[in-house]
């Protein structure tokens, strides 16, 4: 199988190494080069390539930015990250754009190979242990959603849309709450307003949406 690259790096010596070692492996191609992040979108939309080989961090716009914007045009295509340091916030906001994986510059050329190898064939090169960090910043982030999307409402509010949300009538929902059903319309008529919505089925699906459930097991 042949691999068609991109490589992107502001500086062209780094480029020319790049593509001096790459040309001499029997399966890959290099198509072009860039100098920055914009023009690694347009060479990349030019040519759509198998892989693009990026740095990380280039004046203005950076190679995680441009990873975005070519994932968003060509999603098949894998981005590799080339950079001098494993820095979590780095590598969280590449693998969030899309990037298949990183490898540090001082790296020999054989790992940069076995690298582009490997995404090309669609596998993820990602530490496990900077894997679980973003799976738990995914997670953070998730809930500091659900928290904003819920903070208006009161606990017992949120119990009332949960069940809402199951279909529940009022008078079901008073039973199982202990409540009256006079109290539990209250509670519905206030959770419409706080949220901006007009009737209960606007109700279930936002509650669906933000994944209310989820929320209510984690506050219990």
């Amino acid at each position: 199988m042949t691999l068609r690259i991109l490589i992107v790096d502001d500086h062209e010596v780094v480029r020319l190494g790049l593509r001096s070692l790459l040309s001499n492996q029997a399966n890959f191609v290099v198509v072009d080069e860039a100098a920055s992040a914009k023009e690694a979108v347009e060479k990349a939309v030019q040519h759509r390539p198998d892989v693009v080989v990026m740095d990380i961090r280039m004046p203005g716009e950076n190679g995680i930015e441009a990873c975005r914007e070519i994932k968003m045009h060509l999603p098949n295509t894998e981005v590799l990250m080339l950079t001098s340091y494993a820095e979590d916030e780095m590598l969280f906001d590449a693998i969030s754009a899309g990037a298949a994986g990183y490898v540090l510059k001082q790296g020999g050329g054989d790992e940069l190979i076995r690298a582009i190898q490997r995404v090309g064939q669609g596998e993820a090169l990602l530490d496990p242990a900077v894997t679980q960090r973003v799976l738990a910043r995914v997670r953070q982030a998730t809930r500091q959603e659900q928290a904003a999307a819920f903070s208006d409402l009161t606990e017992q509010e949120l119990r009332v849309l949960g069940l809402v949300s199951e279909g529940r009538t009022n008078k079901e929902i008073a039973k199982s709450l202990f409540l009256g059903e006079g109290t539990v319309r209250n509670y519905v008529s206030s959770i419409l307003s706080k949220l901006g919505l007009t009737n209960r089925a606007e109700a279930a699906a936002y509650a669906v949406r933000h994944n209310l459930h989820e929320f209510l097991e984690e506050l219990s």
